[in-house]
């Protein structure tokens, strides 16, 4: 397959324009370290913005930072962390749950809203995005929101984008509003806890005003395993607010505490879902729902097929592994329905993404809408064709 690596905006207009005019269908990549996420694309040529590198914008006092698309994520990280700042949404590291390489890149970290365990306090990546550059299927340049939260007027293109997997434009450009690094990290890990009463303790904690930054249940006796707790910020706030959380939460027990290098670790295991990477086989899914039925949900599917998973925001994020096949499939997709969720399947071998819907299925009206505004940024549909879903 031809890759194409342009060096600047211009060359990706030019590029973008020469493939509508021959009708050739283009891959988006950035690291490719989610390259297996979604449907196959029917694509014949890569278009790479690994080219497209570089912090374009750093106002620490603003705190606001601008990089092209291809910058490392790592690079951008390493950026912020000089002025004690972060991107607070904690973006998620795919490549072992996926089995690629590379270096995950910034654009991407937008196109796929790829969030983690913070989302639950400050959003997902799209609430963090304030700004893009980005080519449309003419060959156009088009910027759209700035430096500030509340820059948009008429049609929100910003958050239009995030999430879009590379199949309405290529981004050039992205701004994020950043948040600086807390004090002190802590966290409380509960042992014992079935996962009903897990995720009521996860609510109660999340219900309570000692502003909890992360919420998640790891079942099972490994390494790893607990229902954990975390609290951000000043040294004297953390300490208060640890102490009334064990007081709140005295039912369920005399938690631990962990925090530093080995509070990170656990958390980066939650956040780019380490638990279930083995064995690779297993088909992995993203399942959201009301924290209330994460419990109910897993049971579901654990009732009907041999199946592994974790919770996170709270309970409303199931993460699952089950079988590649498609009886599996039909049973996540029936538990989800039953339990007014949404799923997508984050990893399976192309067969199966190929025979089965990868994203939540959309109702026909939303199915016109998604189509239209394909048509409207890529009249051409040479943008990961059929990536999200068949046919768009």
């Amino acid at each position: 397959m031809t890759i194409h690596s342009p060096a600047s905006e211009d060359e990706v207009r030019a590029l973008v324009c020469d493939a509508a005019g021959r009708a050739v269908p283009l891959a988006v990549a950035g690291g490719a370290t989610k390259h297996g996420v979604g449907r196959p694309a029917q694509t014949q040529e890569t278009l790479s913005t690994r080219g497209l590198s570089g912090v374009t914008l750093y106002e620490p006092a603003e705190l606001v930072i601008g990089a092209r698309a291809g910058t490392p994520l790592a690079e951008v990280e390493a950026t912020l962390a000089e002025k004690g700042q972060r991107l607070a949404f904690e973006p998620a590291d795919w490549r072992a749950l996926l089995g690629t390489e590379g270096e995950p890149t910034i654009g991407a970290v937008a196109a796929a809203n790829v969030s983690g365990p913070r989302r639950i306090m400050v959003g997902a990546a799209r609430d963090a995005l304030i700004g893009v550059r980005f080519v449309n299927g003419r060959g156009e340049a088009v910027k759209n929101g700035g430096r500030v939260m509340k820059n948009v007027t008429g049609l929100d293109l910003v958050k239009t984008l995030a999430g879009s997997w590379g199949t309405l434009a290529i981004l050039t450009e992205v701004t994020f509003k950043v948040l600086p690094i807390p004090q002190r990290t802590a966290t409380l890990v509960y042992s014992g806890l079935d996962d009903t009463r897990a995720v009521t303790a996860l609510c109660a904690a999340l219900g309570s005003p000692f502003e909890v930054t992360g919420a998640a249940h790891v079942p099972g006796d490994g390494g790893g395993a607990g229902t954990l707790i975390r609290i951000e910020g000043f040294e004297a706030s953390v300490r208060y607010r640890l102490g009334e959380l064990k007081s709140l939460l005295a039912e369920y027990g005399e938690p631990g505490l962990v925090e530093d290098a080995d509070g990170e670790a656990l958390w980066r295991g939650v956040r780019d879902v380490a638990p279930l990477v083995t064995p690779p086989e297993r088909a992995v899914w993203k399942i959201s729902t009301a924290p209330s039925r994460g419990p109910a949900l897993a049971a579901a599917i654990g009732a009907q097929t041999e199946a592994r998973w974790l919770y996170d925001w709270g309970g409303g994020l199931v993460w699952l592994a089950a079988a590649a096949d498609e009886a599996a499939t039909r049973i996540v997709r029936e538990a989800t329905r039953a339990h007014r969720g949404h799923a997508t399947l984050v990893r399976a071998p192309a067969d199966l993404r190929a025979a089965v819907d990868v994203f939540e299925p959309l109702p026909e009206a939303m199915m016109r809408l998604t189509k239209g505004l394909k048509a409207s940024f890529d009249p051409k549909g040479i943008f990961e064709p059929g990536r999200m879903y068949a046919g768009v």
